[in-house]
């Protein structure tokens, strides 16, 4: 009779410790947590760099080199420029709120300033200028002067700039090739950043893909392609190239 008592107790104390062991290890699995990857941490600048001086060429929403050709409803709420090239096609259907100015005096000036506005902004210089690179989707900006040797894509997530609170600052992105944007991707504003302070100086063309969302004035060398429902709240500018659009909005800021 001891010996059966003896028996169900150890096995009691068993069942108890089996079932305290479960619970420790589910407690453990159920908080324990994969660190997160470290994000990417843009290095704040204190140089600070004033706006790209446009003159004449900044009443122009959209001011091209060769051609300016749209397809669907594209509205354009700014001027549309071209010089020296003489064709403008696709309005209607696309709809201008502004002036047309085709290889004219305003035009042709505008393009003369937007030479000045590219150099301005290809040849600015900081001792703390941050270098980016590839895709530069899912980053926050803050104000300074950014530096790409090559291409930059915005196509892994949306791209903010954050102004820290300064109505005024300013962003200038200095590409080398390429700028393009991939379907549905944003640039989102932030801290009082202002789509007129921020300036994409683009080395060869730039093209934005279908309902992307842009800020910005662009400068670009060649062209610069707008797909199907992209938006602009900026300028679309042009040096020798020509400009795309298919049932854009694109909006002067």
């Amino acid at each position: 009779m001891k010996t059966k008592t003896l028996i169900t107790s150890v096995a009691i104390a068993s069942l108890a410790l089996i079932v305290a062991c479960k619970k420790s290890s589910t407690s453990t699995s159920s908080t324990s947590t994969t660190p997160p990857a470290n994000p990417v941490v843009i290095p704040t600048q204190t140089t600070t760099q004033a706006a790209v001086a446009l003159a004449g060429a900044s009443n122009f929403a959209i001011l091209a080199g060769s051609a300016v050709s749209n397809t669907g409803a594209t509205t354009i709420t700014g001027d549309l420029g071209l010089s020296p090239g003489t064709s403008i096609g696709g309005f209607p259907p696309g709809i201008l709120t502004g002036t047309e100015h085709i290889n004219d005096a305003t035009a042709n000036q505008a393009k003369t300033d937007l030479t000045s506005a590219y150099n301005d902004a290809v040849g600015r210089v900081a001792t703390d200028i941050v270098t980016l690179s590839g895709n530069i989707g899912g980053l926050t900006l803050t104000p300074g002067l950014y530096k790409s040797t090559s291409s930059l894509a915005i196509s892994s997530g949306d791209l903010t700039f954050d102004a820290k609170g300064n109505p005024n600052a300013v962003f200038i992105i200095q590409i080398a090739s390429t700028l393009t944007t991939t379907s549905g991707r944003k640039v989102i504003l932030s801290g009082g950043a202002s789509a007129s302070n921020i300036f994409w100086q683009v080395g060869s063309s730039a093209t934005f893909g279908t309902t992307s969302v842009m800020k910005g004035t662009i400068l670009a060398m060649q062209s610069i392609t707008f797909n199907t429902g992209a938006s602009l709240d900026g300028r679309g500018l042009t040096r020798t190239g020509g400009i795309t659009m298919a049932g854009n909005a694109l909006v002067k800021q």
